[in-house]
C-alpha cells in the first residue's frame, strides 16, 4: 500500500493527550479479554468489539505473520565498588563474548568499573559484570565473570517492564509479558499484540482457514525511545536482530501470489516485512527501518497492534499505514471510550 500524506510531518504532530489512568499497569486478568478497535483505514470508520472478535475479521487465505520472541529476565539490579546501587539492562550478545548494556547511573559507570550481583557473593566474585567499552547510543560493552550472562540472568534478572509501568516487576510478569507462542530467547520488550492472544483465539483463526507464519524481531529498549528531533528524518533507530525462517518465507510468497491479505501482528511483525520486501526471503540479519508518513507498503495488508506512546516511533508506524488524520481521529475516540494504553492495554486492528 502507498501512504496516503505527502505532508511534511513533525514530531509534535503525533502528540496526542494520554490521561495518566489510563496507561495500564498490569495485564486483565484473561489474555483475550482487552477490548478491540477496529479501524476501516479507506474511510476511517472504527468500530469497537473485544479480542475473541479478531478471527472473525480474517478470511480464509489470509496469513498472519507473529513475532515469536521471547523476553529474556535482561534487567539485572546490581551494586557498584562503592555499594550503591546499579542497574545493567542487557540488550544483545556480541560475537566475543561481551554484551551490548544500557547501564545506570551511566556517568559512574566509566571502563573498568564493575558491576555485583547478588550480595553474599560479592566476596568471591561470583557474578559481576565489567563495563569493557563505551560504544555510543547510551550503551555500554560489558564482560561477565564468574557466571556467564545466561546463569545471571536466571539467578537474579527481573523482566525489563516498560518504563511508564510504575511498579516492579512481579512473578505474574513472567508469564504475561511473554506471547503464549513465544519461543526464541532474545527481547527486552515483548511484542505487544501478540500478548492478547490464547490458544482459543490461535484455534479460531485456522477455523476461519487462515494460516499462520512465524519470523522473529528481537525488540531492543529504542522502541520506548521518544523522536526527540523535530524532523522525524533525523531521529535514529537502534538496530535489531530478525530472522524469516524458510517456512515463513514460503508462506508468505504464497499469501501474496493467491492474492490472501498478510497480517503483521504487531508492529515488529510489520518492520521485518518491510525490511525484506518486496520479496521476503529466508534469512536474518539488523534492521534499522524506521517507518514514518509517507511509506510505501509492499508486503504488509492488515496490521494488528495496540496504543502508543506520543511522539513514538510506533505510533507513526500505525499513521504511515492508516493515514496519519484516521489514526489520530482513531486515538482520539480511543481515549474517549477508556480504552486501556500501551503495553498491557487494548488492541487495534487496521483493515
Amino acid at each position: 500500500m502507498t501512504g496516503r500524506d505527502r505532508r511534511r510531518f513533525t514530531a509534535a504532530d503525533f502528540d496526542y493527550v494520554c490521561p495518566p489512568a489510563l496507561i495500564a499497569q498490569r495485564p486483565a486478568p484473561d489474555r483475550a479479554a482487552s477490548r478491540l478497535l477496529v479501524l476501516d483505514r479507506a474511510t476511517g470508520a472504527v468500530t469497537h468489539r473485544r479480542f475473541p472478535d479478531f478471527p472473525t475479521l480474517l478470511e480464509p487465505g489470509d496469513l498472519l505473520v507473529r513475532n515469536v520472541s521471547r523476553v529474556i529476565p535482561a534487567r539485572l539490579l546490581g551494586t557498584r565498588d562503592n555499594g550503591r546501587p546499579a542497574e545493567v539492562l542487557l540488550v544483545h550478545p556480541e560475537p566475543d563474548g561481551t554484551w551490548l548494556a544500557m547501564v545506570h547511573p551511566g556517568g559512574k559507570l566509566k571502563i573498568g568499573r564493575r558491576v555485583w550481583f547478588g550480595a553474599t557473593e560479592r566476596r568471591s566474585g561470583a557474578a559481576e559484570a565489567e563495563i569493557v567499552d563505551v560504544v555510543g547510543g547510551g550503551l555500554r560493552r560489558v564482560r561477565f565473570h564468574g557466571l556467564d550472562a545466561g546463569e545471571v540472568m536466571a539467578r537474579y534478572g527481573a523482566v525489563p517492564l516498560p518504563p511508564y509501568i510504575q511498579r516492579p516487576p512481579d512473578d505474574a510478569d513472567r508469564e504475561r509479558y511473554q506471547t503464549v507462542y513465544a519461543r526464541v530467547d532474545g527481547s527486552v520488550a515483548a511484542p505487544t499484540a501478540g500478548l492478547h492472544f490464547t490458544p482459543a483465539v490461535l484455534d479460531a483463526v485456522a477455523a476461519r482457514g487462515a494460516d499462520i507464519a512465524d519470523v522473529v524481531l528481537h525488540v531492543g529498549p529504542g522502541t520506548f525511545k521518544p523522536v526527540e528531533v523535530d524532523d522525524p528524518a533525523n531521529h535514529v533507530m537502534h538496530a535489531e536482530w530478525y530472522e524469516i525462517p524458510p517456512a515463513a518465507a514460503t508462506a508468505i510468497q504464497a499469501a501474496k501470489a493467491r492474492g490472501g491479505r498478510v497480517w503483521a501482528v504487531g508492529t515488529t511483525a510489520c518492520r521485518v516485512l518491510e525490511s525484506a520486501a518486496p520479496d521476503v526471503p529466508a534469512g536474518s540479519g539488523w534492521t534499522d527501518l524506521f517507518i514514518y508518513p509517507p511509506f510505501t507498503f509492499r508486503v504488509g495488508d492488515a496490521l494488528l497492534t495496540n496504543f502508543h506512546l506520543p511522539r513514538s516511533t510506533l505510533v507513526m508506524l500505525v499513521a504511515a499505514f492508516a493515514g496519519y488524520d484516521h489514526t489520530m481521529a482513531a486515538y482520539r475516540e480511543a481515549v474517549g471510550e477508556r480504552y486501556r494504553l500501551y503495553s498491557y492495554g487494548d488492541a487495534m486492528a487496521i483493515v
